[in-house]
């Protein structure tokens, strides 16, 4: 049987992929506060052509957050040219330094550390988080850390079961990985992985900063807290 082909409507940008991907997340430019949930409205939709959805996207997106605005065709115009700016000067004159100090000692140095510094210290974050921080503060939910055979489990370090079959989630960062962990939005494929992890245990997902080892975002606490008094209720 041959395999069905599925038409592509994405440009391609060769090389260039790789910049204009990183500086859009370095930036944020292309985050719910930015151009919507696009996922969620495309599911709304349900479009038959992409010219139906990119008039009903034009017709009903609003940014995401407090200071919600509708999208136009000259508000992404606005994002791509700050993304303009943001490679052209910042990004451009940053990589052509690193490039012009970088040894064939640091890759060495940076694959060793990456493979086992980094890997060792999450290692004992997430041990410090969820044995110091989370169980502690809720003593009668099992956490479990995540199987490599559950589909989410890229973006889910523990699940606290409330049951056997009803759990939710938690992804563990380190504030080093965001200067303001306030700031920091997940994709839309993660958060389709967390909504399908919902489906899947019943639970949301929560994501809880670690700090040297303890919660850095305490008030995360709270929520988890309501979520396991919904879940008992079940």
């Amino acid at each position: 049987m041959n395999k069905k082909e599925v038409k592509r409507y994405s440009l391609e940008f060769g090389k260039k992929e790789k910049v204009l991907n990183y500086a859009c997340q370095t930036y944020q430019l292309s985050r719910p506060n930015k151009v919507g949930a696009v996922m969620a409205l495309i599911r709304e939709c349900q479009p038959q052509t992409i010219e139906e959805w990119e008039e009903w996207y034009l017709s009903n997106a609003y940014t995401a957050g407090k200071n919600a605005f509708k999208i136009t065709k000259d508000s992404l115009q606005e994002l791509g040219e700050r993304l303009f700016e943001k490679i052209t000067e910042v990004v451009i004159p940053e990589w052509q330094e690193a490039f012009s100090q970088l040894t064939k000692e640091d890759c060495i140095n940076y694959i060793y550390n990456l493979t086992i510094n980094r890997t060792f210290d999450g290692f004992l974050r997430e041990k410090s988080v969820v044995n110091d921080g989370l169980a502690k503060n809720f003593p009668q939910i099992r956490f479990e850390e995540s199987s490599a055979e559950l589909d989410h489990a890229g973006d889910i370090d523990y699940l606290g079961y409330i049951s056997e079959n009803r759990a939710f989630g938690i992804q563990i960062k380190p504030v080093t990985a965001k200067a303001n962990f306030g700031n920091y939005s997940v994709s839309e494929r993660m958060k389709a992985s967390f909504d399908s992890f919902k489906e899947d245990f019943g639970g949301k997902v929560f994501i809880v900063y670690s700090l040297d080892g303890e919660i850095a975002n305490k008030e995360i606490l709270e929520s988890i807290s309501n979520e396991i008094e919904r879940l008992n209720a079940l």
